[in-house]
């Protein structure tokens, strides 16, 4: 039965635009990146590892494929492994089921996939660090990695989310990332540099090619790196990754309905840089946005009940809950540290009642308040382009940059309590 609640607030669609660039031509930019560096010299002959990661990059499927044939047209012979540190429920049948969630198969990629929980260690950092390294990588004759870069859901520093993380933790499998993560942020932040070079003196890294994404989740910059200038190419593209982030329209809302979450939109679920939260112990919270309360109503197929992120969020849904595999779950926070991001929100039996729920909580000691209610909606946090907001909200968006038009508002409707 389709039904409207009178207590929720009509919602207008609004169209906004966002930070883009050129969608670059995978194959092409993969061999020109390819001839650039001259690889295919280097790879002639040897057994190359190619590392692919958890995160949900866009096209990530075909840049694999591409990065294989360009391996067996340089006479070298490939193989995949799984640099996700503890993900997938840190076994190597769940690693390579999370590859599959993102396209990378063995028939897709054309080549094999081998997945390891076992590494070996590489040394110990200057103040005694020991590096881990997936063991079939260390193995190979050479490695190749492929990672977006990305502002960090985590922390803010000259490395962030991209190939230096991917070396210091996503190849150091579930004992690296756990012991990087023990020390919270200042691990992330501080050690896990200082690891991954490490692993670039002590293993045959040969390239990591950097994707940069726009606001629309389109691949416009790709990149291959050496040993030589990987350091410094990362930092600069983050900085263009910084200036193409999509980010909400306004900074004070009294509630975000977000549709989904999972491993495949964020690292964290949500991404944090989206709603202003990061809800690490010791960490002071962003000033902006603020957002009173967040109701999150369910969890992507492709995360495969990793609900790692639920904790920042105040409100959520059985169906949500149902979706959860709590043992992956719980390995996946416990071994991040971030333990308050595991942790359950309020669950209500469906969207309406917990949406219901978030505008009492903010308005429960003026309810008188409750019209003037600062209502926003999105599909996730990955996608900004189109968004729904009350009343209250429309001057301020269609002020914002991008603002491109709203619609009439219409109230939100719900079937058998499940928001349409």
């Amino acid at each position: 039965m389709i039904e409207t609640l009178e207590s929720i607030p009509p919602m207008s669609v609004v169209r906004r635009r966002l930070p883009s660039g050129e969608e670059v031509n995978i194959p092409a930019q993969v061999r020109q990146e390819w001839e650039r560096q001259n690889l295919a010299g280097q790879v002639k002959g040897k057994r190359i590892a190619l590392g692919f990661g958890s995160r949900g990059v866009a096209r990530i499927d075909e840049i694999a494929h591409e990065m294989v044939v360009m391996v067996k047209a340089s006479d070298g012979d490939p193989f995949i492994v799984p640099a996700m540190g503890s993900h997938g429920g840190a076994t190597p049948e769940g690693q390579i089921e999370v590859l599959g969630g993102l396209g990378i198969t063995e028939e897709s990629a054309g080549c094999p996939i081998r997945a390891t929980m076992e590494t070996v260690i590489l040394g110990e950092t200057e103040r005694g660090m020991p590096v881990h390294f997936d063991r079939y990588a260390a193995e190979a004759d050479g490695y190749m990695i492929c990672n977006r870069i990305k502002i960090h859901t985590d922390y803010h520093g000259p490395h962030e989310s991209g190939l230096i993380k991917m070396l210091g933790i996503g190849l150091a499998k579930e004992i690296g990332a756990a012991s990087l993560h023990d020390h919270g942020v200042v691990g992330l932040r501080d050690y896990m540099p200082e690891n991954a070079r490490l692993v670039l003196q002590n293993t045959r890294f040969m390239a990591g090619f950097g994707v940069v994404e726009d606001g629309y989740h389109r691949p416009v910059h790709l990149e291959a790196f050496t040993k030589s200038d990987i350091i410094a190419g990362e930092k600069r593209l983050l900085d263009l990754a910084r200036s193409l982030m999509p980010r909400l329209p306004v900074d004070d809302i009294d509630v975000l309905i977000i549709d989904q979450m999972g491993k495949d939109i964020s690292g964290a679920g949500m991404d944090t840089n989206v709603i202003g939260r990061w809800r690490i112990a010791g960490e002071a919270e962003p000033e902006t946005p603020r957002i009173k309360a967040i109701v999150v109503l369910d969890l992507t197929e492709a995360s495969h009940g990793n609900a790692t992120g639920t904790g920042l969020a105040d409100f959520t849904t059985r169906r949500l809950l149902d979706k959860i595999d709590f043992p992956i779950t719980t390995k996946n926070a416990f071994t991040s540290g971030f333990l308050m991001r595991g942790n359950l929100p309020m669950v209500f039996e469906t969207d309406a009642q917990a949406i219901d729920a978030a505008i009492t909580a903010v308005f429960r000691a003026h309810p008188e308040g409750r019209s003037s209610a600062r209502v926003m909606r999105i599909h996730s946090t990955l996608d900004l382009e189109a968004i729904w907001v009350s009343a209250p909200l429309l001057d301020d968006v269609q002020a914002s940059e991008g603002f491109i038009e709203a619609r009439a508002l219409q109230p939100m409707n719900f079937d058998n309590g499940a928001l349409i």
